[in-house]
């Protein structure tokens, strides 16, 4: 297929359709003991949400959303070290602008800047370096958020600097790793996994070779996916191939995009620049030993932690707020205590809230708001 709106065929779709439910009975799930596939990915839980996916599944089949968005698992604590580095007078602090409504304790980047402190929204670090060199009296602070996917292009920045010889610009290092979080949600005793949705933009950048521990030692299926809806339904179809086969290895739907090798340019910069943190904060799941970066030693100069006070303290999220169950995919987003009601776009108090990505605004924006709030009162009565 070549065109987008083949990747959209709904005569494709409805034949993947069929060929699923041909599938489910002989891995022996029911309604009552569904399968539980996990897409890990936000991209993914958008388009499932999007083109109603979910409802075309047999109710076999348990689609579980798992923490694969950047800004969603961003800390508390680490939301208000950003509002103090950008609340400073000296600083221009740039950011994308998916992170702008993430709730800190205290106030969100948007607060911020409506407060007054400079803060811009850029469409890539490169960006972030423009402004440092066109601003040499101020320092020009890039947050550097997300996984393996925007690794390359923050690392090739912070290279470029160098080079240029740019000494006001500097990142606040918020790089989080895919293949921890896996393992630590496969470790967690609450879970129950069936099968893997393996991230596509992520394995772009680092292949295929890093989910092999997802098959080889805890024995489950991993299907690296790409991001339209036929994607979606072939790797869940994969999926069950496996299961029915009683096979469990790493298998690539996405190749168009993603070869087994990765993308060793990439590596090899994330490499320079990067090495492994002992462990990382993530909101609603805790820590997660080796689950971020940090800039090495080498590239103290441009590392914004090390330049400035960064208190770094622990915050709990508010109690009312299920973002972690959500994020581990104990519950669903519809029955969180405040979702569609205190919590919403227009007024998030969890991160899943205020993605796109993030899996109670998928549900709040793309589900029957009238039919899952039913569906909690039923659940809580």
């Amino acid at each position: 297929m070549k065109y987008v709106d083949e990747f959209r065929d709904p005569d494709k779709a409805r034949r993947l359709q069929a060929e699923i439910a041909r599938l489910v009975p002989a891995t022996g799930a029911t309604a009552e003991r569904p399968l539980q596939l996990m897409e890990f990915c936000g991209g993914h839980t958008h388009t499932i949400f999007r083109y109603g996916i979910e409802q075309l599944l047999p109710e076999a089949i348990e689609l579980i959303h798992g923490p694969g968005c950047p800004v969603c698992v961003l800390p508390m604590g680490r939301v208000d070290d950003c509002v103090t580095l950008a609340e400073r007078r000296d600083v221009i602090f740039t950011t994308f602008g998916d992170a702008m409504r993430v709730p800190g304790s205290r106030k969100s980047l948007l607060q911020a800047k409506a407060d007054g402190a400079d803060i811009r929204m850029v469409y890539s670090p490169l960006d972030a370096l423009h402004l440092a060199r066109n601003n040499p009296e101020r320092e020009v602070i890039f947050f550097a958020l997300g996984f393996e996917t925007t690794m390359p292009s923050t690392a090739l920045t912070v290279l470029q600097a160098e080079a240029d010889g740019i000494t006001n610009f500097s990142l606040f290092c918020n790089h989080i790793t895919t293949v921890p979080t896996i393992k630590a949600i496969l470790d967690s005793p609450d879970m129950r996994i069936d099968g893997f949705l393996a991230p596509g933009h992520v394995s772009m950048v680092v292949g295929e070779r890093p989910f092999d521990f997802v098959a080889e030692h805890y024995h489950k299926p991993i299907v690296i996916t790409g991001f339209e809806p036929l994607d979606i339904l072939q790797s869940i179809w994969m999926l069950l191939r496996q299961l029915t086969e009683q096979r469990h290895v790493v298998e690539n739907q996405y190749a168009r995009i993603v070869p087994a090798g990765g993308n060793a340019a990439g590596m090899d910069a994330i490499s320079r620049v990067f090495e492994l943190r002992e462990y990382f904060e993530w909101r609603g799941l805790g820590s997660i030993d080796h689950s971020g970066v940090k800039m090495r030693d080498t590239y103290a100069a441009f590392d914004a932690e090390r330049k400035f006070s960064v208190a770094n303290i622990k915050i709990a999220d508010p109690k009312s707020c299920q973002c972690g169950e959500v994020l581990k995919g104990v519950i669903r987003p519809w029955e969180c205590k405040v979702f569609g009601t205190a919590c919403t776009p227009e007024t998030p108090m969890g991160a899943l809230m205020v993605s796109s990505e993030g899996a109670c605004a998928a549900y709040y924006n793309f589900g029957n708001l009238t039919e899952l709030m039913a569906k909690r009162k039923a659940v809580n009565a």
